[in-house]
This record gives structure tokens, C-alpha cells and sequence, in this order.
């Protein structure tokens, strides 16, 4: 085993009766289990087999996730706290916060103690002023004056100058100043907002340096030049401060004419939501501190005092301007999936069968290439998409648009709630409509999750529909980091399936149960538990019973009941979860037949694969790709999709590739115990993620 530390174990809350008896189930807490999913990331950052600006990219995204944490997760629970009866108290956030503030303790412990004097031993240095040798602090004075200066506002505070509004998640700083101003008045706290069109890493001429890769944050810089934006006082002490806050766009859709307008509009204030987590520097002296506080309206235990830089993520800068590609990864090219021949068109391919795409080890090319040949085929006569994250640059919208123009008639459903991508979807939105695309918005209340792509072409005296479903999004950029499972497939029966829930999120219109397109939230979560409880029947009747599942999460309380109640009657349950799961496997006689792990590498887990077996025969099993975890959220308040993998062939393919390897991980897989804490499988052997790459090479 690996001398890697535990992660601390989740609190138990307690959920319905579980299955058998035994009195209530202990189910994990889902805050402290995401924190949990930070801190496997996290120890990605302390392993000595990843490159060193790799470890510190794991730094930079531990703390972009626990942005969105403090955004959204404890926003909520703050909100929760002050319902009746919601049974969220302020001992629950109180110790969210605390698992919170252990975390990001370790967190500026690993960037100072490990990650910056190894980078230092690399010949790269950030120098903060004192380092800095005369002639580095020249440069740095000149480029205070240049290019930072006339971007600072300073204000000091007073009746007619109050304490302004300060966005989310910005670069400020704090200043108590000595002496009088220029009206002889003794006002002396001063607020400086950092502009974000300023970088926050700036690299220093080589010739500066001495051989050496040398960077200053600006955080240095403005810190040693900030008496100069208030001549005739002293600053008498002072903090870099930031604030995140809550980012979910309220908006009522059933209160709204337009929910473009609506969201548009509310973009412009999301940035100045409800307070959620201060952060300072450690040395930022009690009464500022606490001024902000005070300011912000939030309790002591929103308090975060880091030993660094306020922003990590910024650190990115760094990572990206280092001239080393020894301390990153090697460049990873995806390959053209063997079962696609790059001389014929794709849609004549998809005439012979369906084909698997697994990203990011094969290219998500064949998708820009497939919707490239129906922009171009004067026979195509429609194209229907839903857009999620898409991204601001998008081939698939440029040629979305570009086949609107050409006359097709083009659909596209485009998520304006997609959570921190509204914006660009709506630009998306705007484009399209210009070009003549109907576009819709999906279903009032439901996020259109879904990810399909559909072609009709006229072919002789009928039509004929080409499809692609995906388990992750239009977005050629993560495609590439993110693992991912598309199907491309000419499929009548499911070709139609798909063309109905286009016509359904535009008509609002019922559907007819479909035998193959699984769709939330109508049967979706249904279909699954009658899954679950076949397999445990077949279990009670001595048939072989089996379940994998690959997911991003499990919290949805009925399906990990149901899965308990089959881990019960003999069922052997692998589930391969990246983040938050709230089933404690392996308790005597409730979960003991149930695994539970997570893999944690190079690429970011995000395909959900989901395979039942109940019996010895071909057709006593059925595997799924889906677009859904295993949420309340994507089973009831989502349009989310599953579809099964009828091919005998392909279906034992996804079995080789994407379960039976990630089951097998040896170097990369974190496994949880019954008390909700993690153990990393092992230092060595064999990485899933390395093994698929050699082998679709």
C-alpha cells in the first residue's frame, strides 16, 4: 500500500432505513465528500512521478474548483441555514468551513514548502521585492509606472467616497494610511481595486536573470509600490484581499417573458452577489480584517487567511509562460479512430454501422468532420444540436451558422443556464438567430444537459438521419482533456428517438416510451432502478448478477438505496466515481459487496458508462452511455440522456477500454472506505489513462 495520507473522513448524515433492516443508513456528507474529491486532486500536486509544473497545475485547479464550491455549494447551505426547517444548521456550515480551511492550509503549504523550491532548483524563481536585485527592481518600478499605475484607482474612504462595490472573485487591496490628506483630514483606510485586464504573473527579460527563468506576481508589485499612490502619507499597513460570492443567476423563468433578456441583464450583477468567503494574507492585521468582515457582512469563520497569493489560479500564467516543456507532459495527440477511414466521407461510413468514439486518447475530429460534411452536402437538408458548453471559439457554431446561411434548416438548442458559460451561449444564441437558425431554449425549469447532434439527408426517395450522442460536451478544446464516449450511428430506431426529443423540446409535446433513448426526467431514473432490481433478482435466483458504473457522481438517495438492496441480495457492485459519492461501501452485511473508487489522473474522468448484467446469456445485459450522473439534479430537473450499446462488438469494446482498465488502475485509483475516506491504491504499476493512450495510439 501507499504511504499516501488518508483524506479525513466525511461526517455521516443520516438518510431513509436501509434495505434488510439495521436501522438508518449512514450516507456521507456531499459538502465535505467534494472537498474530499479536492484533496485526491490535490495529491496529485505532491507526486514526484508528475511533472513539476503539472503538480502546480493541480495547485491552480484545486483552487478553481473550490471557487465554485464557495459559489455555489456553501452559497447554498448559507441559504439553507436561513429556512425554516430546511435542517441545514449553522453547526453544519461551521464544519464545512473547517474541512474547507484544513484544506487550503495544505494547499499554500504544498505551493510554498515543495512546489516553489522545486521550481527554484529548475532555474525557475518568483522573486518577491526583497529578492529582487537592483536592477530587476528598476524594471519592475518602470513597469509599475507604465503599465500598472495608470490602470489604479486608490480611494480613500470617507462620507462622500463609501466603501465601493468590489466584484467577484477581483484583486483588491486594503491600506491603513497615517498622516492627513490634502484637505487635512485624517481618513485612513484606502481601497485599491486591481484591474483584471492586468497580468497577474509577469516575466522578467532574460538578461535580468542570470540564466534563470525569473517571474514577479503583481501582487508584489503594486505591495512594494503602493505608497506611491498616496504621496504625503504612510501606509501603515495593509492586505491583498479577495472576495468570492454567491454566482447563481436568479432568475425566475416563469416570471420572465424572455429568459435571453433576462439572464443578459442578470450577467451584469452576478458579479456582486451575496458575500460568501473573504480571503487575505496571513499577515493582514486583526482590525482590517476585521473591518472587511464587517463590510461584507460575514461571520469570523468566512475568514481565510492564505500564505501566498489570494488567487492561485492566476498561477496558471506561470505554467503557461515557462519555457520548460521537460516539467509539463508530453504532448499528447489524439488518434483517428481505427474504425473510420479518413479518405471516405463519415455519413457513408456510418451507413455500415456505428462507431465509438473515445476521447481524448482518439480525436474528436470524425465530429467536426461529420457535421462539416452535412454543412457541405447539398442533400442535408436539416441539422439539429444542443449546445452546452460550446465555449467563446467554436468550429461546431462557426459551421452551424455557416449552414444557415446556406439555406438548411437549422435547430439548435442552446442552455442559457449553463452555469458560468451563460454568457457565451447567449452570444452563440444571438449569432444563430441572425443567420435565420430557430433557436430554443429548452424546457422552462429543465437544464438541457443532453449532448446530440442530428443530420437529415434526402437519399434517393427517402429521408435518412445520422446522429451523434455524447456523454460529454460540443467543445473541441476539453475534448482533449476531459475522457469522453460519442457514438456516431445511423440507427433508424434511435435516429428517430433522437429527432423526437428534438421536436420535443421545441413542441413541449408528450412522447412515447422509447425502447432504446432513455431520457430524463421521464424515465430515465425509472428505467435505472428497474435495472438494479433486476440484477438483484437475478442474484436471489443464483443467476450470474452485475453492476459497473462509471460516473462523475452518486447522491441521488433512491438509487443508493437501490443499489444497497442489491449489494444485499449478492450482487457484486463496482462503481468507478471521480467526485462525490455519498455510499459507504464495504459496511458488514449492508455494503460489504459494494466498491467504491476513484481515479484521479493526467485527463479529467468524465464519462458515465453504466452496465447491468442478470444472467449467463448474450442478452442478460445491457450497457449504457449516458449524459447523466447519478443526481437528483440530472434525474429530475434535467434533460439528460442515456442510450444503449446494442453491438455485441462495441459493447465489449467499452467493457475492455473504459471499465475494466479503470476497475484495474493501480497508480491513479483512490479507493473509499465505509467512513468515507480515501486510500490511494498504489504509487506504482499500471495507470488506465497511460495504458489507453499506448493502446489507441
Amino acid at each position: 500500500m501507499s504511504e499516501e495520507p488518508r483524506v479525513d473522513p466525511a461526517v455521516p448524515v443520516l438518510a431513509e432505513p436501509a434495505p434488510g433492516g439495521g436501522g438508518p443508513l449512514p450516507l456521507l456528507n456531499r459538502e465535505r465528500a467534494i472537498l474530499q474529491f479536492n484533496r485526491r486532486v490535490l495529491a496529485q500536486a505532491r507526486r514526484a512521478d508528475v511533472p513539476l509544473l503539472e503538480r502546480l497545475r493541480y495547485v491552480t485547479i484545486v483552487s478553481s474548483n473550490l471557487d465554485e464550491f464557495f459559489e455555489v455549494r456553501v452559497a447554498d447551505i448559507i441559504e439553507a441555514t436561513r429556512q425554516v426547517g430546511s435542517g441545514v444548521t449553522r453547526n453544519d456550515l461551521a464544519a464545512v468551513a473547517s474541512a474547507a480551511h484544513e484544506l487550503i492550509d495544505e494547499q499554500y503549504a504544498l505551493f510554498n514548502d515543495v512546489l516553489m523550491p522545486a521550481l527554484q532548483q529548475q532555474g525557475i524563481v518568483v522573486l518577491n521585492h526583497a529578492e529582487r536585485d537592483d536592477a530587476q527592481r528598476k524594471w519592475v518600478a518602470r513597469f509599475f509606472e507604465t503599465q500598472v499605475r495608470p490602470l489604479l484607482v486608490p480611494l480613500v474612504l470617507d462620507p462622500s467616497h463609501p466603501f465601493p462595490l468590489v466584484a467577484n472573485k477581483s484583486l483588491n487591496f486594503i491600506a491603513r494610511l497615517g498622516g492627513r490628506d490634502a484637505f487635512g483630514r485624517e481618513n485612513s483606510i484606502a481601497i485599491v481595486k486591481v484591474p483584471r485586464v492586468l497580468p497577474r504573473v509577469i516575466k522578467l527579460p532574460p538578461e535580468l536573470c542570470g540564466g534563470r527563468q525569473g517571474f514577479v506576481l503583481l501582487t508584489s508589485v503594486i505591495r512594494a509600490h503602493l505608497g506611491e499612490l498616496f504621496p504625503g502619507r504612510e501606509v501603515e499597513s495593509f492586505s491583498q484581499f479577495r472576495v468570492t460570492r454567491d454566482s447563481d443567476l436568479d432568475v425566475d423563468s416563469d416570471d420572465v417573458t424572455n429568459l435571453r433578456q433576462a439572464l443578459r441583464s442578470g450577467l451584469t450583477t452576478r458579479h456582486f452577489g451575496q458575500a460568501i468567503r473573504l480571503e487575505v494574507v496571513s499577515t493582514c492585521p486583526p482590525e482590517l480584517s476585521a473591518l472587511l468582515l464587517e463590510q461584507f457582512g460575514l461571520p469570523d469563520v468566512a475568514l481565510y487567511k492564505v500564505n501566498g497569493p489570494v488567487n492561485l489560479v492566476r498561477l496558471n500564467q506561470l505554467i503557461d509562460q515557462a519555457d520548460a516543456d521537460a516539467l509539463r507532459f508530453p504532448a499528447h495527440e489524439p488518434s483517428w479512430p481505427a474504425a473510420l477511414a479518413r479518405s471516405r466521407p463519415v455519413l457513408q461510413q456510418l451507413r455500415q454501422g456505428d462507431v465509438l468514439l473515445h476521447h481524448p486518447f482518439e480525436s474528436f475530429e470524425p465530429v467536426v468532420q461529420f457535421l462539416r460534411e452535412a454543412v457541405a452536402d447539398p442533400d442535408v437538408l436539416a441539422i439539429k444540436q444542443t449546445v452546452y458548453r460550446t465555449g467563446t471559439q467554436s468550429v461546431l457554431m462557426d459551421l452551424l451558422i455557416e449552414a444557415a446561411r446556406r439555406g438548411k434548416e437549422v435547430m439548435v438548442v442552446v442552455e442559457l443556464k449553463a452555469r458560468f458559460d451563460e454568457e457565451a451561449n447567449i452570444n452563440w444564441a444571438e449569432r444563430l438567430e441572425a443567420v435565420g437558425a430557430q433557436v430554443v431554449y429548452g424546457i422552462v425549469g429543465l437544464k438541457t444537459h443532453a449532448k446530440m447532434l442530428l443530420v437529415t439527408r434526402r437519399e434517393g426517395q427517402r429521408l435518412r438521419r445520422y446522429a451523434h450522442l455524447s456523454t460529454g460536451n460540443y467543445n473541441p478544446r476539453t475534448a482533449r482533456l476531459y475522457t469522453d464516449i460519442g457514438t456516431l450511428t445511423a440507427d433508424p430506431g434511435l435516429t428517430a428517438d433522437v429527432d423526437a426529443v428534438f421536436h420535443q423540446l421545441a413542441s413541449q409535446a408528450r412522447l412515447k416510451s422509447s425502447p432504446q433513448l432513455l431520457t430524463a426526467p421521464f424515465v430515465l431514473h425509472r428505467r435505472l432502478m428497474r435495472h438494479v432490481a433486476q440484477v438483484a433478482d437475478a442474484a436471489r435466483a443464483g443467476r450470474p448478477a452485475r453492476i459497473v458504473a462509471k460516473i462523475n457522481a452518486l447522491t441521488d438517495p433512491a438509487l443508493i438505496h437501490a443499489l444497497v438492496a442489491a449489494g444485499q441480495a449478492g450482487v457484486q457492485i463496482d462503481l468507478v466515481v471521480r467526485g462525490a459519492c455519498m455510499l459507504p461501501p464495504g459496511l458488514p452485511g449492508r455494503t460489504d459487496n459494494i466498491r467504491v473508487r476513484s481515479v484521479i489522473g493526467r485527463f479529467l474522468e468524465h464519462s458515465r458508462i453504466l452496465y447491468f448484467r442478470w444472467g449467463p446469456g448474450e442478452d442478460d445485459e445491457v450497457l449504457y452511455l449516458s449524459s447523466a450522473d447519478w443526481m437528483s439534479r440530472n434525474m429530475f430537473r434535467r434533460i439528460e440522456l442515456a442510450w444503449p450499446v446494442r453491438d455485441a462488438a462495441l459493447r465489449q469494446r467499452l467493457i475492455d477500454e473504459a471499465l475494466v482498465p479503470y476497475l484495474h488502475d493501480e497508480r491513479d485509483a483512490w479507493t473509499l472506505d465505509s467512513d468515507g475516506s480515501y486510500r490511494r491504491v498504489s504509487d506504482t504499476g499500471v495507470s488506465a489513462q497511460q495504458a489507453l493512450v499506448q493502446r489507441l495510439r
